[in-house]
């Protein structure tokens, strides 16, 4: 069965949301890229493709998507019980404090923004459900749900951006120039739509990562000597 595009009001939402312009402060993360750069592991564009497909396909990157599939589903079945799980076990995964930061952060950003230009009954419901802070994944998957918004383009979209965001750090950091880090954003595309598939046939006890490195960049970074990024 062919799947179907997103409809263009669910694309203009899309494009909206996970705009760079949208007021989540997105660009001022890198996700530990920022130590990566200044440890060696990333020195070049061949080296930034590897860490990025690294961390979308095997860590943070598939945690979000896991979680995103799962809060999407809350919402659609109306399982408040089930959503605060989702968002509670989001808020907890982090594995050091400044992805806490990062995550919960953009979600409480997300959240604030989409309320006032967006709203809709499932982000309310996520409100009631849960009272702790709320990772990004978590918010863009209700906003996306509430929307009526595909799970399909919705998880894709959501991952294309932290791709894309990922990449732009690195252009900065390694620095790059700006056509380089386009091949190694099209060069991530196989993964992000092998990891969105993934995503949406794993349990959610199953969800974790395996990037340790790249867990530790997330923790040195906070003593880094020299920051341009919070995380």
């Amino acid at each position: 069965m062919t799947r179907r595009p997103p409809d263009p009001p669910a694309l203009y939402k899309l494009m909206a949301w996970l705009s760079p312009s949208y007021p989540v402060g997105a660009f001022s993360y890198s996700s530990g890229v920022e130590w990566a750069v200044e440890a060696g592991d990333i020195c070049d564009a061949e080296t930034l493709r590897r860490w990025l497909a690294a961390v979308i396909a095997e860590g943070s990157g598939f945690c979000d998507a896991v979680l995103f599939v799962h809060a999407y589903r809350a919402v659609e079945s109306g399982g408040e019980a089930k959503l605060a799980g989702v968002a509670e076990l989001a808020a907890a995964l982090a594995p050091s404090r400044e992805r806490h930061l990062e995550t919960t952060a953009q979600g409480r950003a997300f959240l604030e923004a989409t309320r006032e230009a967006w709203p809709c009954a499932a982000l309310d419901r996520l409100a009631t459900a849960w009272d702790g802070p709320v990772a990004y994944p978590v918010a863009v998957a209700a906003a996306s749900a509430g929307h009526g918004i595909g799970l399909d383009p919705a998880l894709g979209a959501y991952l294309q951006a932290l791709a894309a965001n990922l990449v732009s750090a690195g252009v900065r950091l390694v620095p790059l120039g700006q056509t380089a880090g386009q091949k190694v954003l099209a060069a991530l595309a196989p993964v992000v739509a092998a990891t969105g598939a993934r995503a949406q046939g794993t349990p959610l006890e199953e969800v974790g990562s395996a990037t340790i490195r790249a867990d530790i960049a997330s923790m040195r970074h906070e003593t880094q000597y020299t920051r341009l990024f919070r995380s």
